[in-house]
C-alpha cells in the first residue's frame, strides 16, 4: 500500500504558477463579499430594503385614507383573517360597531376612526423621508466642510475648527428645539433642524482622514502638477475615504430616526394631521392602559427599523475595513 502523501504538486510548469485561480475584484466586490458573510447585516438589509418599498408604495397599498375619519369606528381592534378576530372583552367590536361585512382594519383603528396599519404606512414613509434628508446633509455639507478643513489647514482649518466647536459644545435638543419654535412647524422645519446639527461629526471624520491623505506621495505628486483643489478631491480622497463615509452615513440615518420621532413625541414634530412613528407613539401613549395596540404597533415599527439600520451600519463598517481578518 502506497502512504498518503501530505503534500501534492500544485503546479507542472512555469506558466501555470502564474495564473490568477480567483477572478480579480473591485474594492467595493470585496466589501460586499465580506458583507454577505455577516447574516446579520445581510438579513438587516433585507429589512431596510422591505420598508423603503412599502413607504414608497404606501399610496397603492393602504387599505384605507390614512386621514379619514370615522367616528363610529373609533378604536377597533385589530382583526385580520385566520389571525385575529376583532374581539375585545369577549364581544365582536366590529359587530357592535356596524362595521359593514369583509371590511378590516388590520391593525385596528385609532381614537377618530383612522385607520392604523394606513398611518403606520405613511408614518414610515414620512420618518424615513425625514432621515435621509438629514443623511443628504451629511453627504453634502458634512463632507464638504471636512475636506477644505483637513485641506487647506493653518488659520482656515483653526477657524473652522472653532466653529464646529461652539455648535459641538451647544446640545443638539436645544438648537432643535429652538428651530422648531422660531421657524414656521412642517416637515420642512424638521429636516432643516435635524440637517443643522447631523453633519458635524461626519465633518470632523472627513477632516481626519483628510489629513491623513493630503500627505501621501500620490496626492502630493498630483499636487506639484498642478491639480487643483477639486479635481485631487474627486479623483483621490473621496475615493479613499468613500467607505468611511458610507458608514458614517448610515449611522446618522437611525439616529434621525429617532430625533423625529422624539420630538413628534413631546408634540413639536410633525402637525396634525400627518403621522410620523414619533407621532403615532404619542397618540398611542395617551390611551396606552386600555387601548396597548395603539402605541405597541408604531413602536415595534420603529425597533425594527433602528435595530435594522444599526446593525447594517456594523456590518458595513466589518466589510469596508480593509485590515480585517477573514
Amino acid at each position: 500500500m502506497t502512504e498518503k502523501v501530505a503534500f501534492k504538486r500544485v503546479a507542472s510548469s512555469f506558466e501555470q504558477v502564474e495564473n490568477i485561480s480567483l477572478p480579480p475584484q473591485s474594492f467595493l466586490q470585496d466589501a460586499w463579499r465580506r458583507l454577505k458573510k455577516n447574516k446579520g447585516a445581510v438579513v438587516s438589509l433585507g429589512i431596510v430594503v422591505l420598508f423603503i418599498i412599502l413607504a414608497l408604495l404606501a399610496p397603492f397599498i393602504s387599505p384605507h385614507d390614512p386621514l379619514e375619519q370615522n367616528v363610529q369606528f373609533a378604536n377597533l381592534p385589530a382583526k385580520i383573517p385566520g389571525i385575529f378576530k376583532g374581539m375585545r372583552a369577549g364581544v365582536d367590536a366590529y359587530a357592535q360597531a356596524g362595521v359593514p361585512e369583509g371590511t378590516y382594519y388590520y391593525l385596528g383603528t385609532d381614537g377618530l376612526g383612522r385607520d392604523l396599519l394606513s398611518r403606520i404606512l405613511y408614518g414610515t414613509r414620512l420618518s424615513l423621508l425625514i432621515a435621509f434628508a438629514a443623511a443628504l446633509f451629511d453627504l453634502t455639507v458634512g463632507v464638504l466642510y471636512g475636506l477644505i478643513s483637513g485641506w487647506f489647514g493653518g488659520r482656515v482649518d483653526t477657524v473652522m475648527q472653532r466653529i464646529l466647536e461652539i455648535m459641538t459644545a451647544i446640545p443638539n435638543l436645544v438648537i432643535l428645539v429652538l428651530m422648531l419654535l422660531f421657524l414656521q412647524p412642517g416637515v420642512g422645519t424638521i429636516i432643516l433642524a435635524i440637517g443643522v446639527t447631523s453633519w458635524l461629526t461626519m465633518a470632523r471624520v472627513v477632516r481626519a482622514q483628510t489629513l491623513k491623505l493630503k500627505n501621501l506621495e500620490y496626492v502630493l505628486a498630483s499636487k506639484s502638477l498642478g491639480q487643483s483643489f477639486w479635481k485631487i478631491a474627486l479623483k483621490h480622497l473621496l475615493p479613499n475615504i468613500a467607505g468611511i463615509i458610507i458608514i458614517q452615513t448610515m449611522f446618522s440615518i437611525p439616529s434621525a430616526i429617532f430625533f423625529e420621532a422624539f420630538l413628534s413625541f413631546l408634540g413639536i414634530g410633525v402637525p396634525v394631521p400627518n403621522a410620523s412613528l414619533g407621532s403615532l407613539i404619542n397618540d398611542g401613549y395617551k390611551t396606552f392602559r386600555f387601548l396597548p395596540h395603539l402605541m405597541w404597533f408604531p413602536a415595534i415599527v420603529l425597533c425594527i427599523l433602528m435595530i435594522s439600520f444599526n446593525l447594517l451600519a456594523d456590518g458595513l463598517r466589518d466589510a469596508f475595513d480593509p485590515k480585517m481578518k477573514e
